[in-house]
């Protein structure tokens, strides 16, 4: 683990401190878990992008698609 020093607005210095004491813990444990976090949700995020762009079709339809104006076509109620 390493020390940083960081600069925060007060009104965030304050809800830190309020939060990590409800969670029993200090400001720097907070910030450290809450920067975890992040980083975690950008690795998900990042594989999860990768992950659809390399995403193959499982072939080709033959089917009939609808175009986009009859697929939001609306019929009047008489």
């Amino acid at each position: 683990m390493k020390n940083v020093t960081i600069t925060v607005e007060e009104s965030a210095l304050e809800w830190a401190r309020i939060e990590a004491a409800k969670r029993n813990s200090s400001v720097s444990r907070l910030v450290g878990e809450i920067l975890t976090e992040k980083m975690r949700q950008e690795d998900a995020y990042a594989q999860a992008m990768r992950k659809a762009i390399k995403f193959e079709s499982w072939g080709k339809s033959d089917g009939n698609f609808l175009t986009r104006d009859e697929m939001y076509e609306r019929t009047a109620f008489r």
